[in-house]
């Protein structure tokens, strides 16, 4: 079936699986760092920029919370209700969350002694705003705070534009693209933001929008081949479609991110051209990935097989499990951190992250969402009993 005529889907399984591969990309590269595995010749820099999985994860979000403004702007459906999107994405993401850092600032004797400060900041989803408190264990939070203000950031976004509906939807990818290019920008503005010592500005969702752009773009597509504005010949479809033309756009811009043009990896600090060339090729990389998975039926049998779509389900537990566990990993094996040893901690790291990922999942996260639908459906009954109750006594 072509892309054009490819009908309308609330769930990629194939995106499930891609999920699972972004999430052990940020593990991966984490362990490289931990082990010092940055430091060889050419394997090192492709470990390290597997931090590009971070872009993955903002342009699947990008995409998936975005289809039903992309679809309301060309008349299929009505934009969501916002403090229905909110309480999913709270449910989604909190309870799991709060689990892990509290069991990691009573737990991990590296982050035992955190103030108060640390405590609320990272409850709170907070900390890249609050100095000096991504703690140990919890150090990759940072993305996760970024992604939680993108998820504010969506609604506004959305009925922003809901006036570029109908004829007028044409202007929306043109504009996603503007606004993206200027929040290039970011990387020099934020050094002129009269920020306290410890907080780092590019660490702010208005700097990461090229990233979640990517997967905003993809969503307009799909909507306007939906709609018949585009259909399998259009340039843009037939393009993004291509698997492997795809592929070699993901292969360069991941190949240049890997040179100093995107700055270094590790921790070792950028500077503004490099922050924005790296902002741009995750874009184009992320993109790259995911077009082909939505534009094109499969078969995707690695991403689809019971596998991946297993770790696809841990995944969210899997991001926010794995660096607690690595920094146990050395003292409970004694390895030595940043003195090699990077395919035994990665297996370990993976073999004690996956099952700690899988229990959260079918514990707290799983649970969480089915309360939630079990509110909803109640709240939704009663108030169809009060309206049928409402005509019945006007009838009467």
């Amino acid at each position: 079936m072509s892309a054009a005529t490819a009908p309308a889907r609330r769930f990629y399984p194939q995106l499930e699986g891609m999920r699972a591969v972004a999430a052990i990309g940020v593990l991966t590269t984490h362990v490289a760092f931990q082990t010092r595995s940055l430091h060889w010749p050419v394997i090192g820099p492709v470990l390290g920029r597997l931090d590009l999985a971070v872009a993955l994860f903002f342009a699947l979000s990008g995409f998936l919370l975005w289809r039903p403004y992309a679809s309301a702007a060309r008349g299929r459906i009505e934009p969501p209700n916002v403090r229905r999107y909110l309480r999913h994405r709270f449910v989604r993401i909190w309870p799991a969350y709060a689990i892990v850092v509290t069991a990691v600032l009573l737990l991990l004797p590296q982050a035992r002694d955190a103030s108060p400060t640390v405590w609320i900041a990272n409850l709170t989803l907070t900390q890249v705003f609050v100095p000096l408190t991504l703690a140990p264990g919890l150090t990759q939070m940072w993305s996760l705070s970024v992604e939680v203000a993108f998820y504010l950031l969506l609604p506004i976004i959305g009925y922003g534009l809901v006036a570029l509906r109908g004829r007028r939807a044409r202007l929306r990818i043109p504009l996603i693209l503007g606004v993206s290019v200027l929040s290039l920008g970011w990387a020099w503005l934020a050094n002129l933001l009269p920020l306290a010592d410890g907080v780092e500005g590019k660490n702010w969702v208005f700097g990461h929008l090229p990233w979640f752009a990517g997967g905003l773009l993809l969503a307009e597509i799909v909507a306007a081949v939906r709609a018949g504005v585009f259909d399998a010949a259009s340039p843009i479809v037939r393009a993004s479609s291509n698997r492997p033309l795809m592929f070699v756009v993901f292969v360069i811009a991941y190949g240049l991110a890997s040179t100093p043009l995107a700055g270094p990896v590790g921790l070792a600090p950028m500077n503004d051209a490099q922050y924005a060339a790296k902002m741009v090729l995750g874009g184009i990389g992320a993109y790259a990935i995911l077009a082909p998975l939505v534009l094109r039926d499969g078969p995707f049998r690695f991403l689809d097989s019971p596998v991946m779509a297993a770790l696809g389900r841990w995944s969210y537990g899997i991001f926010i499990w794995h660096v607690a566990v690595l920094t146990a990993v050395f003292g409970l094996f004694g390895i030595v951190a940043f003195d090699g040893h990077f395919v035994e901690v990665w297996l370990l790291t993976v073999a004690v992250t996956v099952p700690v990922s899988a229990a959260s999942y079918t514990f707290v996260e799983e649970p969480c969402r089915r309360a939630l639908a079990r509110r909803e459906r109640r709240r939704s009954n009663t108030a169809e009993n009060s309206a049928a109750d409402t005509e019945t006594s006007a009838a009467s």
